[in-house]
């Protein structure tokens, strides 16, 4: 496939999980690709070397989605390297989980800053590069909508704003031709919620079709949004989500 041939994209968090499946999905549809990471370098350019064995062009990017000079400066780098920018996929994300009475200021902060400051400042410093046919997709969860179990107030928080941060980039972008659109995965077995891990029988039972997703399922929608057919999608969530909000 070679829909986005020429186009460039950057994914934030894109060394595993759903923001791994991403990358390879843009890269395979012809994008060139940055992806940053915050920890694990290895892991971050075995994703790069992996699109690039398959005849993908992809960069591998430092930048901790908490730190607002180093994701300007992914989003500067980006542009710069591969002379512009057509796509920004927000993915990096936390997941705290636990007693609400436990979570501590520095947990708060951590979570409000990557979950949803990281994302405005990435669109902020993103659309500026972009002209019309631009694509700002955010990664979002279906706990927004349906809260099931208890602990997971400051997850919910953090993702939420990011509802309205796209009906805003939405209306605030869309004279120059770039869209907006927020994706709402369901479970999806990844590192950080494995279908095999501790409520992973609960939550598949949850859903419509009695099962977790995949982050390739994810990553499908994604490349659908940042092609042709995310032409007159813009300022509203898209549910990936096997049926869990039904």
């Amino acid at each position: 496939m070679s829909e986005l041939a020429g186009k460039v994209a950057l994914v934030t968090g894109g060394s595993r999980g759903i923001g791994a499946a991403v990358s390879k999905r843009l890269a395979a549809d012809g994008a060139s690709v940055a992806l940053t990471y915050h920890r694990d370098a290895e892991r971050a350019e075995k994703i790069a070397t992996e699109i690039t064995a398959d005849g993908g062009t992809a960069l591998a990017l430092k930048a901790d989605s908490a730190d607002a000079d180093a994701l300007r400066a992914a989003v500067d780098h980006t542009a710069e390297v591969f002379g512009g920018l057509d796509i920004l996929v927000n993915n990096a994300g936390v997941l705290p989980w636990g007693p609400l009475e436990s979570v501590t200021t520095e947990e708060l902060d951590r979570a409000l800053a990557v979950n949803a400051r990281g994302p405005f400042l990435a669109a902020q410093a993103a659309s500026a590069y972009m002209g019309s046919g631009g694509r700002i997709i955010s990664i979002g969860t279906c706990v927004t909508e349906r809260v099931s179990s208890p602990g997971m107030t400051l997850y919910a928080m953090t993702k939420a704003a990011l509802t309205g941060m796209t009906k805003g980039l939405a209306r605030d972008l869309g004279g120059q031709g770039i869209t907006a659109v927020l994706v709402q995965p369901g479970p999806t077995d990844t590192e950080m919620n494995p279908a095999k891990g501790p409520g992973g029988e609960m939550q598949a039972g949850m859903t419509a079709v009695g099962r977790y997703g995949t982050p390739e399922e994810i990553a499908t929608t994604v490349a659908h949004l940042a092609g042709e057919g995310g032409r007159f999608i813009t300022g509203t969530a898209i549910a990936v989500d096997g049926g869990f909000m039904v």
